[in-house]
């Protein structure tokens, strides 16, 4: 799922929104930081007001909590889309993953989908959203 968008003025990195409460999601953000040597992406929780202004008149939108949403280039990606266009550009052998982009989008957000409602169940959440370490504060867009 893409659409377009008007790019965030604060950067010309690519923005990942996600879910801020989800540890699962936040999980995913220290993993996507740590692969990241080049510092391509930038992150902004579904609940800041970054993803209010920027998302709210696209689909999904940022009340959408159950997917990634990935701004690059003015396009929006959501759920599988999203996570597979993430790993292409990762450190090591993630963007490996990319292959199955070439899997329809009905069967690999089935599969997303699943993960996203049972995330809370699975592995918790936060009462609120993430503060980023000092060192990490630059990636953050709030």
């Amino acid at each position: 799922m893409k659409h377009q968008v008007k790019p965030i003025k604060s950067t010309q990195n690519p923005i990942i929104f996600f879910d801020g409460i989800c540890n699962l999601c936040n999980s995913s953000v220290n993993f996507i930081i740590d692969r990241d040597q080049n510092r391509y992406f930038r992150f902004s929780a579904l609940q800041s007001d970054a993803a209010i202004e920027n998302l709210t008149t696209l689909e999904p939108t940022h009340s959408d909590l159950g997917t990634v949403i990935l701004l690059e280039n003015g396009t929006v990606y959501a759920k599988s889309t999203a996570a597979l266009r993430i790993a292409r550009k990762l450190d090591g052998l993630w963007p490996i993953l990319y292959v199955l982009i070439i899997i329809p989008p009905f069967l690999r957000n089935f599969i997303y989908d699943f993960i996203a409602r049972n995330r809370y169940k699975w592995f918790g959440k936060l009462d609120t959203c993430r503060i980023p370490e000092p060192e990490l504060k630059s990636l953050f867009i709030d």
